[in-house]
């Protein structure tokens, strides 16, 4: 089979405070989000996984796109997540198929990041937004990087549509000060702590 994109969209944001002192380095984070006809719109199909592997290039496409869009090196990737909005002929399992393609393709171009991709999906009319979760790339426990961006393409996606989406950062939310492990005192390497 395969996948008919319709758009891929980008959006990046450059954080140079929140209500306090001015960052010596802004932190930059931004999403990408793809837009494809959903293949299973309309009917149960009980045999979804093989889609998966159908979705790895644009994964790995989008990843690549996100990170050039933010303007970094993969390697200075501190935070990621991912979600998918499933168009409303469509169920939410559908969206669950970025697992694998999105997740480990950022994983594949960053190189070092053991901590799991965490997601959102839900299925959503057209213009409906996504909070798409972040947090560090190695360790689930860096509180600093508990953080969210908001996703939205305002004409997707359509009723036989999905959109997928993946996140990035250069950084934890500026002025962070709730404890907690701080990112430079990861040591068990374990994508925990």
């Amino acid at each position: 089979m395969t996948i008919r994109l319709r758009k891929l969209v980008t959006c990046v944001e450059d954080i140079r405070h929140d209500c306090g002192p001015d960052l010596a380095t802004p932190v930059r984070k931004g999403w990408v989000a793809a837009v494809i006809q959903n293949p299973f719109a309309g009917r149960y199909e009980p045999d979804l996984q093989w889609f998966m592997d159908e979705l790895k290039p644009l994964g790995l496409e989008c990843s690549t796109r996100l990170c050039a869009a933010i303007g970094i090196k993969p390697a200075e990737v501190e935070a990621y997540g991912k979600g998918s909005i499933v168009g409303v002929n469509g169920e939410v399992e559908h969206g669950a198929l970025w697992h694998v393609p999105g997740g480990y393709a950022m994983r594949e171009l960053i190189g070092q990041a053991l901590a799991i991709v965490p997601s959102a999906a839900k299925v959503a009319a057209m213009g409906t937004g996504i909070d798409l979760p972040i947090h560090h790339k190695d360790a689930a426990y860096v509180r600093s990087h508990f953080d969210a961006i908001t996703c939205v393409v305002p004409d997707a996606p359509r009723p036989d549509e999905i959109l997928f989406a993946l996140c990035m950062s250069t950084g934890g939310r500026p002025h962070a000060r709730m404890g907690g492990l701080a990112a430079s005192a990861i040591s068990k390497w374990d994508g925990q702590r």
